[in-house]
């Protein structure tokens, strides 16, 4: 089996949109590609001539080995060696959004890799700037979440924070407003103004928002919806409020 780079810090990432993405990104230090013998292809190709515009050299090694390096299949035969993924610092996200009529995700607590990976994808797409997330109790910016974005993770400004209340609180100092998803809130996202400066809050997968979270929102929103079951999953829900805002915000935008 090939050996890895050497040196610390380095994470895989795998699967064809993050790797590919974090190559167009180039957000990170990437030292190695590696891409199974039996891919081929005009993905694998393009993957290939970003690298080496790159000058990052590709291995090719058999599936096996591959699946062994990253302890799992599902990662359709390719992955790069590179370094951690880097966030950005709660001031530097508000000085590069705070002229542009921001809007941010916050995401308390959302503990499910593929869940805050589905966030940040609707969040890129729908051109968000950025998400904010919690340092415990919370999934983080891993390869799997990478995965689960599409690569998308390796373009959108993410910044962790110990402490999501003491956060709310600096956004509204400086005039961003909070919003929190709820469930059972009387006010629906259709019929509120979401134009403005503006910060949705998505909770966990089970309690949705913690107490202080909720009690620090300006307003309470929900999601409507029909039948039995208590709520949307996470995800799902922080994607509808995400487009809803957007089509406010791009009424110029044709369909």
């Amino acid at each position: 089996m090939p050996e890895l780079d050497a040196r610390p810090m380095n994470e895989l990432i795998y699967g064809y949109h993050p790797v590919r993405e974090s190559l167009r990104a180039g957000r990170r230090h990437i030292s190695k590609i590696y891409i199974t013998e039996n891919k081929r292809g005009s993905r694998y190709t393009d993957i290939q001539s970003l690298a080496k515009a790159a000058q990052v050299p590709v291995n090719h090694l058999a599936p096996n080995d591959l699946n062994a390096m990253l302890g799992a299949s599902g990662n359709q035969g390719v992955c790069a060696s590179c370094g951690p993924y880097q966030c950005t610092h709660l001031d530097e996200l508000l000085q590069k959004s705070l002229h542009k009529n921001p809007l941010i995700l916050l995401v308390d607590q959302v503990v499910d890799p593929q869940n805050l990976g589905a966030l940040i994808r609707t969040a890129y797409c729908a051109g968000l700037n950025g998400v904010i997330i919690t340092k415990d109790r919370a999934a983080g910016p891993s390869p799997a979440v990478s995965k689960a974005s599409a690569g998308a993770m390796e373009y959108m400004s993410l910044t962790r924070v110990t402490n999501m209340v003491t956060t709310i609180k600096k956004l509204k100092k400086v005039g961003i407003w909070i919003a929190g998803l709820e469930g059972s809130a009387g006010q629906s996202i259709y019929t509120c103004d979401l134009t403005g400066p503006l910060a949705l809050v998505v909770g966990s997968e089970e309690r949705g928002m913690r107490a202080l979270v909720k009690k620090n929102c300006d307003l309470l929103l929900a999601v409507p919806q029909i039948g039995h079951i208590d709520s949307l999953n996470a995800a799902v829900a922080g994607g509808v409020v995400m487009y809803e805002a957007f089509r406010q915000r791009n009424k110029d935008i044709s369909a």
